[in-house]
Formats: C-alpha cells, sequence, structure tokens
C-alpha cells in the first residue's frame, strides 16, 4: 500500500493535475470575490469563512475524476482489483493520496488567502482546523464518486452531480466552525459534527466504493 501511496503521488505531482490546478483555481476565486462584493472590509470579514470553504470545495472537486481515470486507461486498476491487496484498501490509500495532493495543500494555502479577505486574525487557526477535519471527507467522498462513474465516457458531470450533495453536510459545519472561531464564538458543536462527518466517511465509503468498482470492471 506504501509503494501504491508513492506512485500515486508521484503521478499527481507529475501530472500538475493535482495541487497545482486545485491550488491555481482557489487563488483564482479568493482573488475574484473582492472584485464582486466590493472591497469593503466588513462585509469581505463576515463572508470569508464561507467563500474560503466554497472555493476549497469547489477546487477539491476539479481533481475527482482522476482518481481512477489514469488507472482505468491504463489498465493497472484491473490488476490492483484482482491483486492480494484488498480492494477497499486500495480505494482508502487513493482518497489519501487525493487529501495529500490536494486537501492540505488548500488546507496549508487558506490562511494565507483569508488576508485577501479580510479574514479576522482569530479566524486563522479555526478556519485550517476546520479544513484539516473537513477536506479528507470530501477526498473519501469524492472516491466513492470517482468509483461510481469510473469508465463513464463523460462523467466528469455526472461525479459532480453525484458528490455535490454528499459535501453539503461538510461545507455547512466547516463554514459555520471557521465563521464561529473569526467571531469568537463557541466552535465546538459544528467542529465535532465535521469530526464525526469524516469519521463516518472513512468507516463507511471505502467499502462502499470498492464495490461501486467491482461492479464497474465486470
Amino acid at each position: 500500500m506504501l509503494a501504491l501511496l508513492l506512485r500515486d503521488l508521484r503521478l499527481a505531482t507529475r501530472a500538475g493535475g493535482g495541487f497545482g490546478l486545485s491550488l491555481a483555481f482557489f487563488l483564482i476565486v479568493t482573488v475574484l470575490v473582492p472584485f464582486g462584493v466590493g472591497p469593503e472590509g466588513g462585509i469581505l470579514a463576515r463572508i470569508a469563512p464561507g467563500i474560503l470553504w466554497v472555493g476549497a470545495l469547489l477546487a477539491c472537486l476539479l481533481s475527482l475524476d482522476r482518481i481512477f481515470a489514469l488507472d482505468r486507461e491504463d489498465g493497472s486498476l484491473d490488476l490492483l482489483a484482482t491483486a492480494p491487496i484488498p480492494l477497499e484498501g486500495v480505494v482508502a490509500v487513493k482518497a489519501l493520496a487525493h487529501w495529500l495532493t490536494t486537501g492540505l495543500p488548500l488546507t496549508l494555502a487558506a490562511p494565507v488567502l483569508g488576508v485577501l479577505l479580510n479574514l479576522p486574525a482569530t479566524g486563522f487557526a479555526w478556519l485550517t482546523l476546520s479544513l484539516l477535519l473537513g477536506t479528507p471527507a470530501l477526498s473519501v467522498i469524492g472516491t466513492f464518486g470517482a468509483a461510481l462513474t469510473v469508465g463513464l465516457k463523460r462523467g466528469g458531470l455526472l461525479l459532480s452531480l453525484l458528490v455535490l450533495p454528499l459535501y453539503i453536510p461538510t461545507l455547512i459545519f466547516g463554514a459555520e466552525a471557521a465563521r464561529r472561531g473569526s467571531e469568537g464564538l463557541a466552535t465546538a458543536t459544528p467542529l465535532l459534527m465535521l469530526a464525526g462527518i469524516t469519521a463516518g466517511a472513512v468507516a463507511i465509503l471505502p467499502f462502499a466504493s470498492a464495490a461501486a468498482i467491482r461492479v464497474n470492471l465486470r
């Protein structure tokens, strides 16, 4: 599994479709928002947690169709499905590689981009913590969507339609935790809900993703 993880990390960095494209999209969204809503600092500070979370979610969405597509094209997905490694473990490694190349860079970049949106200094740590808790769920849920659409021609749009509704609870509690943190309010409830969503997704969805891949490979 470690070899598979290192292979996926190398492929993501070589292709440039992992953190490079996602970070560029995240930056563009963050830079464009002040032009759309105006330069008033109070408004930007109020909407900054939500904008940063939506930007991170959409940036994460960009690279989902690559999780299994390349393996499907070169036939290595069939080999992985018949390898002695449990397919559930393969799916978990794929989700981890996606988080390391997309979710983690977005999490680290978010506080820097928060400066552009006038995010209060008290909100930086809570924004980072909420993204650390929430972005693994985005990767695991996205891997499930990629498993459902693997092998489908032009499945990118279908993947987005399948995954976006599943992202909504993570977005709600993640943005709420960051907003409360920036306003000095209690953040325990949204953070616990966020951690629960991530734990539930990690515990259940690798099995569902592996079942979907087996069906699609028949």
